[in-house]
Order: structure tokens, then C-alpha cells, then sequence
């Protein structure tokens, strides 16, 4: 937590200098060491009166008022909304409080981290890439702006390129005006800005979700390399070509973290252009975190396979915009959005777009609002009750609703989208609601010849219970390439994120709000940032491990995770769990890997010496009897057990010395067995092996995967867990 130490009056006959080093001084013979000092201090009052503002912990700030020099220790309050409101539920911050014990504090806020985005470019314009208060570019960069005159590079934005190549090669010339890093879409500001955006106040939509926005490491600095450009009618965004291309530029060019919120189906690795340069920018340390998709809830959606990178899902947090329809029978529903309201009050008519096809359309196109489906005769004035999905974009329905004519929209889910739901900024008066309500909704429509409705106006509700729960949407494993291998790897906020965007069209939004994988893969990569900041000698495999171990399997309530229909989540959807920034910063004991292991890896996928060692550019030869069940991963899955399987890992200690007791939560119908059941660590950076043992026990029908826990404990600070995930041949 923060706290003002007033310290009274200013004494006349000392420079300001030498008070600011008295209150280091001071602060020091509280806290110890000058490090200590150095993260705590936020400001010193040393002008008009005498004191200062640090990050103390309750112990430390008693202790302070306990002084006889000090006059009082006041709790810094903080007393506004989050707009990127996922930093406070993930625990970075509280009411806009940042603690001494936050990943935030400890880590500087990710000073100096450069996170580069492969994206849709920048809109540099935004507040979330000025540089005020920046010092000079870490002197490691090799990078730049590419048309600086169209979007110059600052001491925040330290590079921006863009990679259009493949792009024509595959679907024709471009506009000469689009040759620029500019984003003119939104989606590459909004992923760029919440990994690594700066503090910025006073963020709303349409009113909403008032309060600062910010990224991740919102002291990184940060570069856009544009890989993305506006669809084609042959379906193409993204063209793997300049995607490697702009991995190989990041490289070089210094970055410590890559962030890539796109992907394609899953190939073999060797196949997989993505899979290739990732690998390469681990080699030189690089973490890549990757989006799992948006294919979900289908099981085997999920995509971005390579073990080398951290493959993220999307979750809920506990905020939510809510807006209610208020049908004529007394019947409230609950749902979400972030558009104006109504011109005026009272009910207004109801009409399901099924009742409102136009001659020539199909019923089909109709119930889902699709564009030419609609009678705008039928529609005029009226809400009109769409179906979600059909390869139509939420906001796209509220287009041709309102060009129809409607005064406003209700966006009801489809069974397999359950309860989750978006809050969009739509373009005219609308709500989302879930499966369930939508089937009340429709009820009530055809219960009566004139159904009447109003939507309310959205409001900001917090500490919504349960959360987080996964997001429809989200992509499922297995893994369809290897499913020995967990994917995806952990989930985090994807649903209703503000962040910044374009200001290219109109509605001119310079923050919008939006969902997806796309949202979340950004929240890890700020985390992964302040990670590498505070640990600069972890390898992108340690810091994988660091934040699979620790994360969260249990949501606000105590209990355990829930999907979009609230049955009970597995690891096919939220990988290892919620992610926990502050836990993840001391995990304990990690999983770590080489880029030998990667290589061991590549041999069990039948890849001979030969083409291994052009990938690694150094010779290598596989080993004999090497299996996949050994790659040292932080989660363990077996694939169609047959008789009695052992599967070997390796410990790195990167706490203090300590003894560590397993225990095992067993996938139902499975024996599981650890030897040793105890590792001891003398010293940082010692290395133990164990091995787990399993079989079907025969005491159930194993028809489909079952799902059960491994934890190493200290019994005090440290638990580092693993899924356990097993299917039976």
C-alpha cells in the first residue's frame, strides 16, 4: 500500500536536496537496504513542507508512526474506477493503490522492457505511446520508425515498421498510403497499449468504466511491427511471410518480449512458419506469448501449438456494463453493453428478426440480423431481437439493425455461446443477453401479439461474482498436433477489455472495448515484462513455468473455475489457471528448458539429426530413447495410456533452500505415484529429478480425458502446481 509520512514544517536552513536525502535516510533505517528505498520511494516533500510518499507495508508504516519525528502516516486512498480494471482484479493494484508487495513496485513497472506487438501498427497519436517523463532508449536498441514522418518514433514508441510483402505476393497491391506502421484498424493499438501503454486518466466510452488506463509493464518501452492488413475477399489478414519477417526485424532489433495475438490452424511444427520464428526469438531469450484463438467452445480449436511460447485462453474479470431489458410482463434480464440509451423512455415494440425477413431473404439470414435479410418496413422503430453468430461480428448486426431502421437491438446467445457475454459500443441502443434469457425473451414473444420492451441505460457494476469464468469464445485443447503437450498454457482477461485504439473512422473512439484471445495474450506478455525486469536471468522457459505454477484455479467465490455454461472448467480451456502477476514473481521451484530440450523435443517427432541441426544451427545429435513424456513441462499429459507409464521432470529452485513435500490430487480412475515424494534444495539454482508413475487403476470407465493436480509444497509460501491431464487407450 502507499502512505504520506508527514513529517511537519520544513527547516529553512537546509537545501531541498538535503531533505529529499534525509528522507532516504530515513526510509532506509526502516527498510534496510538502498534497493529497498529505491522501489518504496514515490515522492519527496521537501519545498513547502516536509515528508513523503512510499510504498510500505503495514508493519513498516506502523513503525513509521511510531517515530518521534514523524506527525502522522496517512493511507494514501485512491477513489476512482479502473477503465483496464483486469490489473485490479489481477491483483497489481486496489482502488488505484499500488502496494509494496506488487509486482508493479518490485518490478518498476517494467522499466526499460521493450515489448514489441505484431499487429495492426500503432496509433501512435495515442496517450498510451507519449513519452513524457521518459528517460533516453536503452542503449540495446538496434530499432527505429520506419516513415518516421508519418509515425515517429519517441522515447516511449522506440519503433515502428510494417511488413506487407507477402501480404501483396498472395493478394494483390496495396495502396501506396497504406506503406506505413499507422493502425487504421484499432485491433494493434488495443493489444500494444494493454501490454505495455502508459498510465493515463480519465479514459471512458460513452461515459463508462471511468478511470486510468494502462498496460502491463506500463513503463516498457514499446514497438509496433505491422503485420496485418484490411481483409480481402479471399479471407487474408495476416500473411505468414512478413509475420516471420517482422519476428526476424524484433530480434535483431533488441526486444525482450514478442506479443502476437493472431494464428491460423495448427500445423506441424516444421510446417508452421510462426512455430519456426518463435523458436528462434527463444533461442535468444525472447519470451513469445501467442493468442490461443477464438474457435471455442469447439474441443482441438486451439492453435499456436510450439512448446517453446506461452499459448494464452480468455477469461472474465469481475466488472461488468450492465444493461438491462425491461420487457411490458414484468420480466428483467440482465445483459451487457456499452452503446448510448434510447432517445426516451417507456416501451417501445418488440419484433423478433425472424418476423421481420424481408420477401427475398431466408429465415435463416434474417434471424441472425444478416445484411439484405431484413424488411425495414417491419423493422422501423421497433427493437429488434437478433441471434448471435453466423459468421457476423456482434457490432456488425447493430449496423444493419440500425440501417434497417431499428431503434435498437437485443443480441440473444445461441446454445453453444451459454452465458457469455460482450459489452459492446454498438452504433445504436443495445443489449447482449445469455442463452438462457434469450430463451425467456423469446418466450415472452410469442406469448403476445404486441411485445414491448426498453433497454436500459448501461451502468458500470464491480465485484460481480462468479469470476473469472472462460469465455465462450475461448479456443480448447487437446492439442491437436501433440496432444502430449497442455495447450492452452494459462488463461487470462479477454472479455470487455479498454484499451487504447484507432482514430482512423469514424465514431472516433481513442479508447475502445474489446474480446478475445487477442485481449488476453497482451495481459501476459506486460506481466511476462515486469517478470523479466525482476528477473532478468530466467530463461522464457522459467518464466513460463513461473506463471503456470502459481496461477489460479479457483474463482472469487472460493471455488473452482467455471466455463460459459458453469459447469466446472478443465485444463483444455483455462490451461494452468488465472494468471497471478504477484505470486508468479516467486514461484519457488520452476520447470526450465533449454533449447537442447526443444531440439530433444523436435526428435520425438520423428525429425532426424540432419534437419535438427540446420534448425539449430549448431551440430546435435538425438538421443536414444528419448520420450516425449520426459520434455520438462509445467504440465504433465499423458495421451492414450496403455499399462503403466513414467514420466520424469526436473525442479529448478529459484527460492531460498527449503524442503518440498509432494502431494497429488489423481485423475479419477488413475493411480498416480511420485518418487521421491520429498525434494530438498540446499541453494538457488540446484536441480532435482522426479518421476511419476501411472495407471488405471480399474476402479472407473475411462471413456473420454480425466483431469487431477501434482503440487510440490514447502507447507509455507510455496505451492507450484501442475495439471495432470490423461486419457486411457
Amino acid at each position: 500500500m502507499s502512505y504520506i509520512v508527514y513529517l511537519g514544517g520544513i527547516n529553512q536552513e537546509l537545501e531541498a536536496s538535503q531533505i529529499k536525502d534525509s528522507h532516504f535516510e530515513f526510509l532506509g533505517s526502516i527498510l534496510g537496504r538502498k534497493e529497498r528505498v529505491d522501489e518504496a520511494l514515490i515522492y519527496s516533500y521537501n519545498k513547502q513542507f516536509n515528508g513523503f510518499a512510499a510504498l510500505l507495508d503495514e508493519e513498516d508504516a506502523a513503525k513509521l508512526a511510531e517515530h518521534p519525528d514523524v506527525v502522522t502516516v496517512i493511507h494514501n486512498k485512491g477513489r476512482k474506477l479502473h477503465t483496464t480494471h483486469s490489473w485490479d482484479f489481477l491483483k497489481l493494484e486496489k482502488n488505484e493503490v499500488i502496494g509494496s508487495s506488487s509486482l508493479w513496485t518490485k518490478a518498476k513497472f517494467g522499466e526499460n522492457i521493450i515489448i514489441a506487438n505484431l499487429d495492426t501498427g500503432v496509433w501512435h497519436e495515442s496517450k498510451s505511446f507519449n513519452d513524457y517523463g521518459y528517460g533516453p532508449i536503452p542503449s540495446k536498441w538496434k530499432g527505429g520508425c520506419e516513415n518516421e514522418t508519418l509515425v515517429p518514433c519517441n522515447n516511449k514508441l522506440i519503433g515502428a515498421k510494417y511488413y506487407n510483402k507477402g501480404f501483396q505476393a498472395r493478394y494483390g497491391k496495396l495502396n501506396s498510403s497504406m506503406n506505413t506502421p499507422h493502425d487504421h484498424e484499432g485491433h494493434g493499438s488495443h493489444t500494444l497499449s494493454t501490454a505495455g501503454g502508459n498510465f493515463v486518466p480519465g479514459v471512458s466510452i460513452n461515459g463508462l468504466g471511468t478511470g486510468t488506463a494502462k498496460g502491463g509493464s506500463p513503463r516498457a518501452r514499446v514497438a509496433a511491427y505491422k503485420v496485418c492488413w484490411p481483409p480481402t475477399l479471399l479471407g487474408g489478414q495476416c500473411d505468414d511471410a512478413d509475420i516471420v519477417k517482422a519476428f526476424e526485424s524484433a530480434i535483431h532489433d533488441g526486444v525482450d518480449v514478442i506479443s502476437i495475438s493472431l494464428g491460423g490452424p495448427p500445423a506441424e511444427y516444421m510446417n508452421d512458419g510462426l512455430a519456426i520464428a518463435s523458436f528462434h526469438a527463444v533461442k535468444k531469450g525472447i519470451t513469445v506469448v501467442f493468442s490461443a484463438g477464438n474457435d471455442g467452445p469447439t474441443p482441438g480449436s486451439v492453435t499456436n501449438l510450439a512448446p517453446w511460447a506461452i499459448t494464452v485462453g480468455a477469461s472474465t474479470t469481475d466488472r461488468e456494463f450492465q444493461s438491462f431489458l425491461d420487457l411490458a410482463n414484468e420480466l428483467n434480464l440482465k445483459g451487457l453493453s456499452m452503446s448510448k440509451p434510447l432517445p426516451h423512455s417507456g416501451f417501445y415494440p418488440l419484433i423478433n428478426a425472424a418476423n421481420a425477413k424481408a420477401e427475398n431473404g431466408s429465415m435463416i439470414n434474417a434471424t441472425l440480423c444478416a445484411e439484405g435479410a431484413l424488411d425495414p418496413k417491419k423493422v422501423e422503430g421497433k427493437i429488434l431481437v437478433c441471434l448471435r453468430g453466423g459468421n457476423m461480428g456482434r457490432v456488425e448486426k447493430g449496423v444493419v439493425a440500425a440501417s434497417a431502421g431499428a431503434a435498437g437491438m437485443i443480441l440473444c446467445n445461441a446454445e453453444a455461446d451459454g452465458n457469455e457475454l460482450i459489452a459492446d459500443p454498438h452504433v445504436l441502443p443495445a443489449t447482449h443477453i445469455t442463452y438462457a434469457d434469450g430463451l425467456r425473451l423469446f418466450t415472452y414473444l410469442n406469448s403476445t401479439n404486441e411485445p414491448l420492451g426498453y433497454i436500459t441505460q448501461p451502468e458500470t457494476a464491480l465485484n460481480i461474482k462468479p469470476a473469472p469464468f472462460m469465455a465462450g469464445f475461448s479456443s480448447r485443447g487437446p492439442n491437436t498436433i501433440t496432444p502430449e503437450i497442455l495447450k492452452p498454457d494459462i488463461t487470462a482477461p479477454g472479455v470487455n477489455i479498454i484499451a487504447a485504439y484507432s482514430e482512423n473512422e469514424e465514431p472516433v473512439l481513442p479508447y475502445n472495448i474489446l474480446s478475445g484471445t487477442s485481449m488476453s495474450c497482451p495481459h501476459v506478455a506486460g506481466v511476462v515484462g515486469l517478470l523479466k525486469s525482476i528477473h532478468p536471468d530466467w530463461s522464457p522457459a522459467a518464466i513460463k513455468s513461473a506463471i503456470m505454477t502459481t496461477a489460479n484455479i479457483k474463482d472469487n467465490n472460493g471455488n473452482p473455475m467455471l466455463d460459459e455454461n458453469k459447469n466446472e472448467a478443465n485444463p483444455f480451456s483455462r490451461g494452468a489457471g488465472d494468471i497471478d502477476p504477484n505470486r508468479a514473481m516467486n514461484p519457488g521451484l520452476v520447470y526450465d528448458s533449454t533449447v537442447n530440450d526443444y531440439l530433444d523435443f523436435l526428435c520425438t517427432r520423428g525429425y532426424n539429426n540432419t534437419i535438427i541441426q540446420k534448425f539449430s544451427d549448431h551440430p546435435y545429435q538425438c538421443l536414444e530413447n528419448n520420450s516425449i513424456l520426459d520434455f520438462n513441462y509445467p504440465s504433465i499429459t499423458v495421451h492414450k495410456l496403455n499399462g503403466t507409464v513414467t514420466v520424469t521432470r526436473r525442479l529448478t529452485n529459484v527460492g531460498p533452500p527449503g524442503i518440498y513435500t509432494v502431494g497429488v490430487k489423481s485423475p479419477a480412475g488413475i493411480s498416480v505415484d511420485v518418487k521421491p515424494n520429498i525434494l530438498a534444495f540446499g541453494k538457488k539454482g540446484e536441480v532435482q529429478k522426479f518421476e511419476l508413475t501411472m495407471k488405471a487403476d480399474g476402479t472407473s470407465v475411462i471413456r473420454d480425458y480425466v483431469f487431477g493436480e501434482l503440487i510440490w509444497s514447502n507447507g509455507k509460501h510455496y505451492h507450484v502446481k501442475s495439471p495432470i491431464v490423461v486419457s486411457v487407450a
